[in-house]
């Protein structure tokens, strides 16, 4: 029964949304028809208790201008649904206009022969906040369907090499209370450069094949690699690994296990592959001489033996299956953190269900560069069945992870460029509190039974019935968080001391007695501790007898 109201909410739901009256209180009481849905104010540990954010009514319906942003848009069905959650969540809230939108599709590439990726490529390098949708990297088949000029390689090189990528940071997503793949969260940094995606080739008979290095100062050249070819058909392959940035990828990658309290993994095949030694000294020097202290006084090396564990990458995979409590981070070479990626993308649900941000860094070195996008592709199968009128079910959980990643880190490049500005530092704000909003109501969403089929089976909602049902919820939590008028700021004027009196008090002893009982280390002290201090010092008032 409860299935049925809500597959008749969701549909009553979307016809009130396409109808402009999707805040209307015939849709709110649709909405609550379920009996399997909580109450949003309800008894439930996971009912949501939001923030309060102060602002008259006159401007309850003002939108904050978002900060500078690359917005790259591919195609297809994560093309179309994008479009929905930008209309719905995003647009009503927020003005976009400083927003860059590069058109990454097939189409657009073929028309401006590329001209548009390298537009995108120095937009991302200028702002150095980037969301990306999934795009089509179109196979000789496609070129012939769509009547493009030729097979357009994947963005993705360009896009590392422009914006001197470092790592590629695949996450796991989770939501509390739903159990997916991993319990805990799985991080995993992916080299940004160098191996096979960046490879020469071809193919030839029978001969002998020279690697040769010539050095840039002028050093005398010599053979890294010479072999005799004997078969008539051969493939040759020729890559290196740049490790200039090893260094920086360990930082980031320690940084972040620290934060999310994982245990730390090196990942090689450095045992049959010995170039891949490199990787791992590097990784490992950094991590003795800045992070095992803190991980050690963390608890976070229990489970590895008191070190930092190198991992061959057969090993990894079988680990990957087996450590489904998760709780670790692993770091790698660009393909084995391209496979092993897939892998936990696969025991923890889908693509859909982890992140995939590239790192890099501006060329003077000052600011990081971050692009956002979701891992999964641009879901053809789903597309194919729009285009033919059939209802679809896409989970955006992924595609949204990227947009609020990229939109909080554009709020953090502003407020590092302008610290002192209030209007910066208000946005900054803003922004955070609405991604932590929205999502909370996604997630909510998801645990009230209200998901996508992926989630919810053959009764979830539509693509188009999910996102509107989040959109309500969001504007709820919102409205929730506005007050009409701010309480008003008390404030005591400070008791003036003249300078002559102040100079006859050692101020150093009075800040090192303040630090003794400021127990939290933020600058005050509570009651208590308070208390304690005066009576300590015998100047705390007593009863009268």
């Amino acid at each position: 029964m409860s299935s049925s109201l809500r597959l008749l909410s969701s549909r009553c739901l979307s016809a009130a949304s396409k109808s402009n009256a999707f805040g209307s209180g015939s849709a709110r009481q649709l909405s609550s028809m379920g009996a399997s849905t909580p109450s949003f104010l309800s008894a439930s540990p996971n009912a949501y208790a939001p923030p309060v954010r102060y602002q008259s009514t006159a401007s309850e319906k003002a939108k904050v201008k978002a900060p500078p942003m690359v917005y790259i848009s591919g195609e297809e069905m994560t093309h179309y649904a994008t479009q929905l959650l930008l209309s719905q969540w995003i647009e009503p809230h927020f003005d976009t206009s400083a927003w860059e939108t590069y058109d990454l599709s097939c189409r657009s590439r073929d028309d401006t022969d590329d001209q548009v990726l390298a537009d995108a490529v120095a937009a991302g390098k200028r702002i150095g906040a980037i969301f990306k949708e999934p795009t089509i990297t179109p196979s000789a088949v496609q070129v012939q369907e769509m009547g493009l000029k030729k097979a357009w390689g994947s963005p993705n090189g360009a896009m590392r090499k422009g914006w001197n990528g470092i790592t590629i940071s695949r996450d796991t997503i989770h939501i509390e209370g739903i159990e997916l793949g991993y319990k805990n969260q799985v991080l995993f940094e992916r080299h940004a450069v160098g191996g096979e995606y960046g490879a020469g080739w071809n193919e030839v008979g029978e001969g002998t094949l020279l690697t040769t290095y010539i050095p840039s100062d002028g050093g005398a050249p010599f053979v890294v690699d010479k072999r005799d070819l004997t078969d008539k058909h051969n493939v040759c392959v020729v890559y290196h690994n740049p490790y200039d940035n090893v260094r920086e990828l360990a930082h980031l990658f320690f940084k972040r296990c620290l934060e999310q309290n994982v245990t730390p993994y090196i990942v090689t095949k450095k045992t049959v592959f010995k170039w891949q030694e490199g990787f791992w000294a590097t990784m490992k020097k950094v991590f003795d001489d800045t992070y095992k202290d803190d991980f050690l006084k963390a608890g976070l090396l229990d489970r590895s033996g008191g070190e930092l564990q190198h991992l061959i990458s057969d090993a990894a995979t079988m680990q990957l299956i087996r450590w489904t409590d998760g709780g670790f981070g692993m770091a790698a070479h660009n393909y084995d953190g391209d496979m092993l990626t897939d892998q936990i993308a696969q025991v923890h649900r889908s693509p859909g269900f982890i992140t995939s941000n590239l790192v890099g860094r501006s060329d003077d070195g000052t600011t990081l560069i971050k692009e956002f996008e979701a891992s999964h592709g641009t879901v053809t199968d789903l597309w194919l069945d729009h285009l033919a009128g059939k209802e679809t079910s896409l989970n955006p959980l992924g595609l949204v992870e990227a947009l609020l990643g990229a939109m909080r880190h554009a709020a953090d490049l502003e407020l590092e460029a302008n610290p002192k500005d209030r209007n910066a530092q208000q946005m900054h704000d803003h922004v955070n509190n609405f991604s932590d909003t929205l999502r909370t109501a996604l997630h909510n969403t998801f645990r009230y039974g209200q998901g996508t089929r992926d989630m919810s089976g053959p009764t979830g909602f539509t693509t188009e019935d999910f996102v509107a049902k989040v959109a309500w919820r969001l504007n709820r939590y919102l409205a929730q968080q506005i007050e009409e008028q701010a309480p008003p700021e008390l404030k005591e004027e400070d008791l003036a001391v003249p300078a002559e009196k102040l100079s006859e008090f050692d101020q150093k002893a009075i800040l090192k007695l303040f630090e003794k009982y400021d127990k939290s280390g933020e600058g005050k002290i509570d009651f208590k501790n308070f208390s304690k201090m005066l009576m300590k010092m015998g100047v705390a008032p007593k009863k009268s007898s």
